[in-house]
């Protein structure tokens, strides 16, 4: 159903869950670096995912939109999270090391559910 939709628009569901993702977690993880080189990684990533699906036999349609769905999935997965990696990346600004980072296994859980949810979701809306 969504991979039928003009290419054109796939591109931007993708810039847009790029640019929800990185407004989100650059407002979660305040650090200068980390806003910088997020989107860059997001990109480079999502061409390569499109690349890799395209090697074996997926229409570029098909990973635009499992990139948008999971990249929404995770910034919706590390919801519960954004006070403690707020909390976190001050820390690490002021120079405090810790020896562990706790990360509590719910969050965890629930994490890996809605990216796993997501994903499922494109792969049902591109067949």
């Amino acid at each position: 159903m969504l991979a039928s939709v003009p290419t054109v628009w796939l591109w931007l569901m993708a810039a847009a869950a790029t640019a929800v993702a990185c407004t989100a977690l650059g407002a979660w993880i305040p650090d200068r670096k980390f806003r910088i080189w997020l989107p860059v990684i997001l990109v480079v990533c999502g061409l390569g995912m499109a690349a890799y699906g395209r090697l074996f036999g997926h229409e570029l349609g098909q990973m635009l939109v499992l990139y948008s769905f999971t990249l929404i999935g995770l910034t919706i997965g590390l919801f519960p999270t954004r006070k403690l990696m707020t909390t976190y990346a001050e820390e690490i600004n002021r120079g405090v090391k810790r020896e562990s980072y706790a990360y509590p296994r719910s969050h965890m859980v629930f994490l890996v559910f809605v990216v796993v949810a997501m994903a499922f979701a494109a792969f049902v809306l591109t067949q």
